[in-house]
């Protein structure tokens, strides 16, 4: 994770806003919860989580990334803070529900291993994960170089990790299974087509 956090800090630098586009798949949480998001980027996610009336903490581990949040007036309601996924900054048992949405895929094994046994520390007994990341049937799974089964890199030097449902399954195995999905769509570029699919899943500990 940390030897492509030049890669992600010039991708935020140069591109800034990365991430746009609405959220559409947020589970559906008590009013008041104790969130976590696992990697807010430039705080797409965060925005609709505020909506939701959630106390919502997010991290992220690109300076800018943290930065390009705190600047959007509507996340004053959250607490947005500079950490690893790998070795959170929170006690156990801290959180109703933790987020990983598009997280995991920028990590290679080992580390997602690692970022998955916080996640669950510091959620409550009883409370939700959500996971969401792209699917092996994804177009783009395709296309870069191969660093690990189904992890590819790509020019900008960012690698993307390609999920199935029952990888993602054995991923969780400490968690209880509530819900798994692959969501299909296309996205049309230049008069052409092009496969898009996501794993997402929701686990209870």
């Amino acid at each position: 994770m940390r030897d492509e956090s030049g890669a992600w800090e010039n991708e935020y630098l140069c591109k800034g806003s990365v991430w746009g586009g609405a959220v559409h798949h947020l589970p559906v949480l008590p009013q008041g919860s104790r969130v976590l998001e696992l990697g807010c980027g430039n705080g797409k996610t965060l925005s609709a989580m505020i909506g939701r009336s959630w106390d919502v903490t997010a991290i992220d581990f690109s300076f800018r990334a943290v930065a390009m949040s705190r600047m959007n007036g509507t996340l004053q309601k959250a607490e947005v803070c500079v950490a690893d996924a790998r070795h959170l900054p929170f006690a156990s048992s801290m959180f109703d529900a933790v987020f990983a949405i598009h997280i995991l895929s920028h990590l290679k094994k080992t580390d997602r291993t690692r970022s998955v046994a916080e996640a669950a520390r510091v959620l409550k007994t009883g409370g939700l994960l959500y996971f969401s990341g792209f699917s092996t049937e994804d177009f783009r799974s395709r296309k870069g170089s191969t660093i690990e089964d189904g992890t590819v890199k790509r020019g900008s030097g960012i690698s993307t990790h390609y999920f199935t449902e029952p990888e993602t399954q054995e991923m969780f195995s400490n968690l209880t299974l509530e819900k798994i999905t692959t969501e299909r769509w296309s996205m049309r570029v230049r008069g052409q087509d092009f496969p898009r699919a996501e794993v997402q899943a929701a686990f209870i500990k």
